[in-house]
């Protein structure tokens, strides 16, 4: 006589190693893989069209990894739960396991599950396996949220160690009905992907190899490599962070063996952990202040008078703002579904700051095109460059998007490949063609407003407007106190 039957519930885990739940179930039960496609689930934030990009290679390369050791995917769409019991009907499955997740709206879906299950008399298995630890689990003394990172690093403890994946899998004897994946249609109907395609390999061995190719070549100089986007150096692993194609436990202790083996990966490999813990900060602040996707932390920038131009948000979304470093980081992003973190903060200072528009336009972009679109560190990343959320840069702390260009891609190379058109400007103007002489721009073949756009605001003039209006809303802030 076989195991009993239960049901793994595939969410952002989408890996065989250091899945606990999938390993718990494993151990105990013939399995059913399940991945639910729910355009509901995600409530305000489904998934953008990158994402839905990666999720469908992910799934197709999950399914083969999965067939390998003996058992099988069923992808299925609609409502969660709804699924959910008609499967545990199908196969009479007696538990149900899954990772949690700590987004709003995923949290919403368990506790309607859990619900469920009471009812049904089924056990609820939930896992924690896509942070390095639960939320909410490193406080203050007080036992409240860190809002700033420095004190939540401070107390960081160190993770455990990840867990191996099934050498096989017993699967349910009788499987229920599976989509085709393309039924999805989470592909683009129109060829816009190439360039993802060309730059990224879904699923958990293009983890594993970009992993390995960071360790080898970027990790020792990741402290200095973190802010230049003309070099290889950081790690890439944020897509696959994401989607769980690995796991932080499996990145960190990577990272920290590295470090153990090589004294020169220490600076660089240090730095890199702090990061991963940066991305831990995130999902804490959201998982405690889960209106943050919405509204800014700090309650005084409700108030703050953002600007709407739809011309000037559209020339920032095409990368033809008329400032090289600007538009270089918007058309990556275009093209390869990702940005470098240094460009990520120049391109949002330069929306928030120089264009006077909104945050949440620019967290909403990012979450269309970006591959690694997730929540938490979205909303953190903007609301953090707006200086209305947890350990914000001062609103007064304006990127200058000519110096910023010129320290961090000296030679202009990061701009000429993503900027073509000034590919044969002298360094000395790359970052400021405006500037330019005349007899240097026609020997580089440019017109400015033909071959590349003028700048679309004069940036120091827009400094000024900007901090005007910070102190607009300090002054009303003040004036209520009063």
């Amino acid at each position: 006589m076989g195991k009993k039957s239960a049901i793994v519930w595939f969410r952002s885990d989408l890996r065989l190693t250091d899945n606990p739940a999938l390993k718990a179930a494993v151990d105990a039960f013939d399995v059913l893989p399940v991945f639910i496609y729910d355009r509901e689930a995600e409530g305000d934030w489904p998934f953008g069209a990158a994402s839905r990009w990666w999720l469908h290679h992910s799934l197709a390369r999950l399914k083969e990894s999965l067939e390998e050791i003996g058992s099988t995917l069923i992808i299925t769409e609609g409502k969660t739960v709804a699924i959910l019991e008609e499967l545990i009907s199908q196969t009479s499955a007696k538990a149900i396991f899954f990772n949690k997740r700590y987004e709003p709206a995923a949290r919403k879906i368990e506790v309607e599950l859990g619900e469920t299950l009471d009812e049904l008399k089924v056990d609820c298995k939930a896992f924690d396996a896509n942070l390095l630890f639960p939320p909410s689990s490193i406080l203050t003394k007080e036992g409240n949220p860190y809002k700033v990172f420095t004190p939540f690093w401070r107390a960081f403890p160190e993770p455990a160690k990840p867990i191996r994946k099934p050498s096989a899998i017993s699967t349910v004897s009788k499987l229920p009905a599976s989509k085709a994946l393309d039924s999805l249609k989470l592909l683009p109907t129109i060829n816009w992907d190439e360039g993802i395609e060309a730059a990224w390999e879904p699923g958990e061995a293009g983890a594993q190899k970009q992993l390995r190719a960071f360790l080898k070549e970027g990790v020792a100089e990741y402290k200095f490599g973190r802010n230049r986007p003309d070099r290889v150096l950081v790690s890439r692993m944020s897509p696959y962070l994401h989607f769980g194609e690995i796991s932080p436990k499996n990145l960190w202790h990577a990272v920290q063996q590295k470090i153990d083996s090589d004294g020169k990966a220490q600076g660089g490999g240090e730095c890199y952990l702090r990061e991963l813990a940066w991305r831990e900060f995130a999902h804490n602040l959201l998982f405690s202040f889960p209106d943050t996707a919405e509204q800014p932390l700090r309650p005084e920038f409700k108030k703050f008078p953002w600007d709407s131009d739809d011309l000037l948000l559209k020339a920032w979304h095409r990368g033809n703002t008329g400032y090289p470093i600007v538009d270089a980081g918007m058309r990556e992003l275009w093209t390869t579904g990702w940005m470098h973190n240094r460009v990520r903060m120049v391109v949002a200072s330069f929306l928030v700051k120089d264009l006077l528009i909104s945050w949440k336009e620019g967290a909403a972009w990012f979450w269309d095109t970006l591959v690694d679109a997730d929540l938490s560190n979205n909303t953190l990343g903007w609301q953090w460059t707006a200086g209305c959320g947890a350990d914000a840069a001062p609103y007064f702390r304006v990127f200058n998007p000519m110096t910023q260009g010129e320290k961090f891609d000296p030679d202009g190379n990061y701009v000429r490949k993503w900027v073509p058109e000034l590919s044969k400007l002298r360094t000395k103007w790359i970052h400021k063609p405006w500037l330019a002489p005349s007899e240097e721009l026609v020997a580089a073949g440019i017109t400015l407003g033909k071959d590349y756009p003028a700048p679309i605001v004069d940036h120091a003039a827009a400094r000024h407007r900007a901090l005007d209006a910070f102190a607009s809303i300090k002054t009303k802030q003040q004036a209520s106190v009063k």
